[in-house]
């Protein structure tokens, strides 16, 4: 069982590593954005939060509570980073929102 379980964790580790791979090949995922079309409260109301949220949560298997967080964080800070993961630097105020344990609120 145990050698289950440490072959489980090695190829969990493969994985993220060859995914990690594959995203600074490309340059973050191959995506250039515009930092002004989606920079802080690009969005101009809450109306635009659910499909900007839609979007970023669109390939996560925990899309109910990446909705959930993501259109707190929108209709806080008006802004939603572009991609579906990562790139929240483009949103200040959407990466630095931090829940009480100090990782981060918004996804």
């Amino acid at each position: 069982m145990a050698k289950l379980v440490a072959a489980f964790f090695l190829a969990l580790i493969a994985i993220s590593m060859l995914q990690v791979m594959v995203l600074a090949s490309h340059g973050h995922g191959g995506h250039h954005y515009d930092q002004k079309h989606y920079g802080p409260g690009s969005l101009k109301s809450y109306p635009e939060c659910p499909s900007q949220c839609s979007r970023r949560c669109s390939k996560t298997q925990y899309h109910k509570p990446c909705m959930f967080f993501c259109q707190k964080c929108c209709n806080k800070c008006l802004c939603v980073p572009p991609g579906y993961y990562g790139n929240k630097a483009v949103c200040p105020c959407y990466n630095n929102w931090k829940t009480k344990e100090g990782g981060p609120k918004c996804p």
